[in-house]
């Protein structure tokens, strides 16, 4: 799709784009092109050029836009369940299809014309028989009646599955851009520089990850650095602290503002844990984490994002506060990631070996076990384990906010079919319709065009097997 130049737009459309960004994909180049737009006439020259740098990379200023979805995935509502329901009862009620406890309210409501209720849903044991429906004045069939009652099941369970959806989809975000899907728009736009950073920095934390055996760039890049230098001593520090705890940044808060991210941090930590322990499963190997079929990586890794980011948050804000001491008697380990089985192989045939931190995780208790009190953990077990597999317990965060990294060079985001770099947009969409790199069958009916474009360059990644089997 070809890009085409937009009517220019007011300030507060452009800070309204930018508060949006926090909660989709967008780009970094894209977030810097907005940037540009929302500090006109405030930049020095030398902050032009290296924001200009990026931005000349932007959909705005390619002829094409990029191939990769530009949001998460959203949960789908009961849209269809509430339609389906009102056909069936001959009736509306009011409901708001994105919202579970509205979904239940209406569900509910509705059931009051059969005496159903979300506690009274078993379709064995709840539903009234016929002596019971004729008591009730129930003018139906046993057929409608058992309709009307499966129905409201579905809305029910619907309600469920969009709350437990939702849920996972806040953690992720959470875990990619701390707190700042949170941020009110009217906070977001009162502090302009304060909030360019926020929107830039969760930008680059979003990238995608590579398939690589190197590790991901630090999001803190040079645009990010220059950003966060524009913000003087009367910006919103609290507004910047829900996306980067650095001591930099903490340092500006107040004790109490201090204490109530900890405790932000400390809720997402518990209530992301719990969710990685209803998850984890009993055939899954903690000494190597290379995923195995029926497992769901991609809930898995999203919530280990989740926590390890609330982990070091709550690190963070643990030594802000000077209350590192608190791990002496309970510290929750970091949660390892699930590994796909080829970056695994090559990784070996690299001569490269289990990663150090994946030796420390199977070695401590299950974090969750820690947080609940099934399982006991101190710091000196953590350092014990880290000696062990070869590591610094603190420089590697496992018992204190990781060092700082240098600050790395921006450069483009590569266009990726499920972590491949493809070196066209146009490439890559027919790449990942094709189901190229997906761990599954080529579509028959794409896999010639697929064979010409692996065997065309398109690919600039190192794979660990060059004769692709598409």
């Amino acid at each position: 799709m070809r890009n085409r130049n937009p009517r220019p737009r007011s300030h507060r459309e452009i800070m309204i784009e930018l508060h949006g960004s926090l909660d989709r994909r967008y780009r970094p180049e894209d977030v810097a092109d907005l940037v540009l737009q929302a500090l006109e006439g405030r930049l020095t020259r030398r902050e032009r050029v290296v924001l200009e740098r990026a931005a000349k990379h932007s959909s705005r200023g390619a002829a094409w836009f990029s191939s990769m979805s530009g949001d998460y995935a959203r949960p789908v509502g009961g849209a269809r369940q509430v339609a389906a329901a009102t056909r069936l009862f001959g009736r509306s009620a009011e409901v708001d299809p994105d919202d579970p406890e509205s979904l239940l309210e209406f569900a509910a409501s509705m059931g009051r014309s059969i005496e159903w209720a979300p506690e009274r849903s078993d379709f064995l044991a709840d539903r009234l028989n016929r002596q019971a429906r004729d008591a009730a004045g129930m003018d139906l069939s046993k057929r409608q009646y058992n309709r009307r009652f499966r129905m409201l099941r579905r809305v029910a369970a619907k309600a469920g599955t969009l709350a437990v959806e939702q849920d996972k989809r806040h953690l992720l975000m959470v875990g990619v851009t701390g707190f700042a899907a949170e941020v009110p728009l009217k906070r977001f736009a009162a502090d302009v520089d304060a909030a360019c950073f926020v929107a830039y920095y969760t930008a680059r934390r979003k990238l995608r990850r590579e398939f690589s055996l190197a590790g991901r760039d630090n999001p803190f890049d040079e645009i990010a650095s220059l950003l966060l230098d524009r913000c003087a001593s009367r910006s919103d520090w609290w507004m910047i602290a829900q996306v980067r705890t650095s001591p930099d940044v903490l340092e500006h808060l107040s004790e109490q503002e201090r204490g109530l991210l900890l405790g932000r941090w400390s809720s997402v930590l518990r209530h992301s844990a719990a969710m990685l322990r209803e998850r984890w499963q009993p055939d899954a190997d903690r000494e190597t984490m290379i995923v195995r079929r029926g497992h769901d990586s991609t809930t898995w890794n999203n919530l280990a994002v989740a926590y390890n980011a609330a982990r070091a948050g709550w690190l963070s804000c643990l030594t802000a506060l000077n209350a590192l001491e608190l791990l002496d008697a309970a510290c929750p380990g970091k949660v390892m990631r699930l590994m796909a089985a080829d970056l695994a192989a090559w990784h070996r045939a690299s001569g490269g070996d289990v990663d150090p931190n994946t030796k420390v995780w199977a070695t401590l208790p299950p974090p969750w076990a820690v947080l609940d009190g099934t399982a006991t953990c101190t710091r000196a077990e953590v350092e014990s384990a880290c000696r062990r597999a070869g590591l610094d317990p603190a420089a590697s965060g496992w018992t204190a906010p990781a060092p700082p990294r240098a600050t790395a060079v921006f450069r483009p985001t590569p266009e990726l079919v499920h972590g491949v770099t493809i070196g066209d947009p146009v490439w890559a969409a027919l790449l990942r319709r094709a189901g190229v790199f997906s761990g599954g069958p080529v579509k028959q009916e794409l896999a010639a065009e697929a064979r010409h474009g692996l065997r065309s360059g398109v690919v600039l990644s190192d794979l660990p097997v060059k004769d692709h089997p598409g």
